[in-house]
């Protein structure tokens, strides 16, 4: 697939470090030029310098022919007049655009985005992606990760086995007769630096990072399962009243008197601003990194801080600082995966990488065959996926038991009719069943295989 890329940030870099590892053909334009040398250097793709809404400088990083054209650049304004030019001009068949202002994503300008005005096929606003991920581990504060499937009836969580977790040393198979109406399957170990999908024989360690595939109606019973009885944070203190800050505080506020928020921001006119906006939430006015404003935001009676401004460093020092000071838990947002290694040492509890978040939103449309729903996980070394079973699938008809899967892939759940169903030996797939799967890396293209459309469907 050849795909274009606008922007060599961050997320643009994260994007094209996933698809340039899968072997596509890709293109990186920035205007600045540090970040294109930085994307020659260490990534094998091409990177221009220039402006990716100009036609020219779309053309010398092959438009023509692209099959897919990502516009993630700080400026809404450029992304969308980026997937103008490569509609109009070089008939890019699919558009994504990184969208951040709150005012293009109203629902009433919702036909703004058409054909027949801006094609873009997919909106990315990395803010609300990562908003949506911290609200969620706020509410789930024992889960590492968590992520929904199939209409949200299918959850994927990390968890963390402590020294006191219940099922360390426990093989996997005796976990079905330990909990038999407990719908979970463990799908994905990560231990010691190497994500693995485990055999039914194997167990957990403490120290390892389960990735489990639930029922979501089962989801904390899961986590107690593993020693997690953590429960929904009722305090929280946001530093940093930004895009996410600020989606973050409106959202807690949606559920209404039983969570008390405050938000640290550090200028003054956003926090007039935000302050404005919402309804319950207290906003103080200066840094995360001062002890005494977060006395007055009553951190040391604070069920969980999170740090959420455009410095990964005040996010991380804010963290420590709130921990001393008597905070329960922290949650932080880290951009430089760099930094990603620090955050055990620093007794950091949660870590939420954007540039993850948005990476899978990407792959679910480079992905071929019936692909729904993709997230990846790791630094890219697996992936869950939501496939559509087709008539033809090899996976349609038989018992899961006589599957010969390759190694590397487990079936975590199937969605038929509104009901899920767990991966039992003498469960067939049927025909349009959603499949929810695990997928080391190397195995995703095995996976788009099992799901494409054959010539004998027609």
């Amino acid at each position: 697939m050849r795909v274009v890329i606008c922007g060599a940030g961050q997320v643009g870099y994260g994007i094209a470090e996933r698809l340039a590892a899968e072997q596509h053909d890709v293109s990186v334009i920035d205007t600045q030029v540090q970040l294109v040398h930085a994307v020659r250097d260490t990534l094998d793709v091409r990177a221009i310098v220039g402006n990716g809404a100009h036609p020219d400088v779309l053309a010398e990083a092959g438009a023509e022919g692209a099959d897919m054209i990502v516009a993630v650049t700080l400026n809404d304004e450029v992304n969308m007049i980026a997937c103008q030019v490569a509609h109009s001009l070089f008939s890019v068949p699919t558009k994504i655009a990184r969208i951040r202002s709150p005012a293009y994503r109203e629902a009433h300008w919702s036909d703004l985005f058409s054909n027949e005005n801006l094609p873009i096929d997919v909106i990315i606003s990395p803010e609300v992606e990562v908003g949506e991920m911290v609200v969620r581990r706020l509410g789930l504060p024992g889960a590492d990760d968590i992520v929904r499937f199939a209409d949200d009836k299918v959850a994927v969580i990390g968890v963390e086995c402590r020294q006191d977790c219940p099922v360390v040393d426990t093989p996997l198979d005796q976990l079905s007769e330990l909990f038999p109406d407990l719908e979970a399957v463990v799908v994905g170990i990560f231990r010691n630096g190497v994500l693995r999908v485990p055999h039914s024989e194997d167990f957990m360690l403490a120290g390892d990072l389960v990735y489990v595939v639930a029922n979501a109606e089962h989801v904390r019973r899961t986590l107690s399962v593993f020693g997690h009885e953590e429960q929904e944070a009722k305090r929280v203190v946001i530093a940093g009243g930004g895009n996410i800050g600020f989606y973050v505080a409106s959202a807690l506020e949606k559920r209404g008197a039983r969570t008390r928020v405050k938000v640290i921001e550090p200028v003054r006119e956003r926090a007039i601003a935000i302050a404005e906006d919402l309804r319950s939430t207290i906003v103080l006015n200066g840094s995360a990194l001062n002890r005494e404003i977060l006395r007055e935001a009553d951190i040391e009676e604070t069920d969980t801080l999170v740090a959420v401004t455009n410095d990964d460093k005040i996010n991380l020092l804010a963290c420590v600082m709130a921990k001393r000071l008597g905070a329960k838990r922290t949650m932080t947002l880290v951009n430089d995966p760099s930094f990603g290694g620090l955050t055990p040492r620093l007794d950091i509890d949660a870590v939420v990488n954007p540039r993850a978040v948005t990476v899978s939103r990407v792959l679910q449309h480079v992905r071929r065959g019936r692909i729904r729903a993709v997230y990846s996980i790791g630094n890219g070394e697996a992936e869950v996926l939501e496939a559509e079973a087709l008539e033809t699938s090899p996976l349609v008809g038989r018992p899961l038991r006589d599957l010969d899967l390759p190694e590397g892939i487990r079936i975590g759940a199937i969605y038929r009719g509104g009901k899920v169903l767990m991966p039992k030996g003498g469960l067939m797939v049927q025909a349009k069943d959603r499949v929810i799967l695990y997928a080391a890396a190397e195995r995703v293209r095995a996976v788009e295989q099992m799901f494409r459309v054959s010539l004998e469907f027609f």
